[in-house]
């Protein structure tokens, strides 16, 4: 009796506290659950399905879906590349890692790296030894000794007249040539650009001065999350000062200006055009379309066609707009979280050169640190007047990370971000996973013990209670 009673005591007691104790407990939220028991897959595409090799193959690489379009046959020049600015997914390039002289593409390095030490608001007095070394042949954008220029009147004569004279005035603002030479390659390293080695930051022809489309489109990429690179390299005239008051000048970018007989581009939002006689033309060129905004980079056309280098980067800008959803990555624009790709030919297990293993957080913590250090130091201040894409008077926000205003995001288009998205460390299955790999903290795993542990103890007292009330009482 006292058994079956004990154990009827019991059964009744753990169900009861079970009970409540479930009603009492907070349900996993839907987002837990579903990441316990259903990984969400890499989104179609997702720069995770890329095979970050296929850069380093030569030849043309692109993973086409069935029906897509194929990337233009008409394109000669010696290295392409289309990406995706906002995501970084490479749709399509062409011996990506092929190493060419850049020509003034690399102002685009510059820029990233010099910007955010210099406020716009400075001004600085021009000396003879600021000017001292320009390269013979080098475009100028009429810089001249003795007089006071600002800040963003000397990054205009970078952007628009590619002026290797203003270059030369905003390197001894940023600590000197040399100096500016060491942050300028310390910078691509931090980027992952492992191609490009600086050696004249204007771009001018220097022996062993090299980058890669690949590379450059990860400049343009970086630059693109700057509010002032963009609204620099989207402007597309301005007055610049001189000895007898102002001059205007023109972005020598034809698919932004429209110059020369070339049809501008819609959407254009820069970023960089070069040439030299050794690298021929170069472009780095970025557009927004809906809410995608596309980066390619084209060097050294082979053609002979007047104009080649923008009409060439126009056709793989239509590609890449029609191509949307069709094919799947080949490679990213951001570093390997991991371990570096190694290329074909060289030795498994030997880094392809220091830094590579900065990764994507590396990549994104620059930026954040940068857009930050300018917010503090930087002053309030109007929109640039000029008729470039931002519009006289508007302010363009950066395309990479940060939220779209104006006429390169319409209105008041959307936000649109880099890093690690919502799946990535900082996103919501990233604090899911932080928390517990329920997404409940942990407190899952000891849920029951702690349910079975005080079912018993109840039970226990129950019991102890019934026996109580059945005793014979004294008289």
């Amino acid at each position: 009796m006292i058994i079956r009673s004990a154990t009827r005591s019991a059964l009744s007691g753990t169900v009861a506290l079970a009970t409540g104790l479930l009603v009492l407990l907070p349900a996993p939220s839907p987002a837990a659950a579903h990441t316990r028991t259903e990984p969400v897959p890499p989104a179609a595409g997702s720069s995770r399905t890329a095979d970050r090799a296929l850069l380093y193959e030569p030849g043309t690489q692109v993973r086409p879906a069935s029906g897509a379009p194929s990337p233009p046959s008409e394109v000669s020049a010696l290295s392409w590349l289309v990406a995706d600015a906002v995501t970084g997914d490479v749709l399509s390039a062409h011996n990506a890692h092929r190493r060419l002289p850049p020509a003034s593409t690399l102002k685009t390095l510059f820029a990233v790296t010099a910007l955010p030490h210099l406020s716009e608001h400075a001004r600085h007095t021009v000396t003879e030894d600021d000017l001292a070394g320009i390269g013979e042949g080098s475009s100028l954008v009429g810089v001249v000794p003795g007089l006071s220029y600002k800040v963003a009147d000397l990054w205009r004569g970078v952007f628009l007249s590619s002026g290797n004279d203003a270059v030369r005035v905003l390197a001894a603002m940023n600590g000197g040539w040399d100096s500016t030479v060491t942050q300028m390659r310390e910078k691509a390293r931090m980027l992952g650009a492992l191609d490009t080695h600086v050696v004249s930051p204007d771009g001018y022809d220097e022996p062993g001065q090299v980058s890669s489309a690949y590379d450059l489109a990860v400049f343009g990429r970086t630059g693109l999350a700057s509010p002032e690179f963009v609204r620099y390299s989207s402007t597309a005239e301005a007055q610049f000062p001189g000895d007898k008051g102002t001059y205007g000048i023109q972005n020598t970018n034809r698919l932004l200006s429209g110059a020369g007989g070339v049809e501008r581009y819609p959407g254009l939002i820069g970023v960089k055009n070069g040439y030299t006689s050794r690298a021929g033309n170069t472009l780095v060129a970025a557009a927004r379309r809906g809410d995608r905004t596309l980066l390619v980079t084209v060097m050294n056309p082979q053609s002979g066609a007047s104009q080649a280098v923008y009409e060439e980067a126009r056709a793989l800008l239509d590609w890449g707009f029609a191509a949307e959803g069709q094919v799947t990555p080949v490679g990213s624009l951001r570093p390997a979280p991991a371990d570096p790709v190694v290329p074909p030919g060289r030795r498994a297990g030997k880094p392809v050169r220091d830094g590579a293993r900065s990764g994507a957080a590396e990549t994104d913590r620059i930026l954040r640190k940068e857009r930050k250090e300018r917010s503090e130091g930087a002053e309030s201040t109007e929109g640039t007047a000029g008729t470039g894409e931002a519009g006289a008077g508007g302010t363009v926000s950066g395309v990479v990370g940060e939220p779209m205003t104006g006429a390169v995001g319409g209105a008041h288009g959307p936000e649109v971000r880099s890093g690690a998205g919502a799946s990535g460390p900082g996103g919501r299955e990233g604090r899911e996973a932080a928390a517990g790999s329920d997404g409940s903290g942990g407190f899952s795993y000891l849920m029951p013990m702690v349910v079975i542990g005080a079912a018993v103890l109840a039970a226990l007292a129950l019991f102890a209670v019934r026996a109580a009330r059945r005793r014979p009482r004294r008289r």
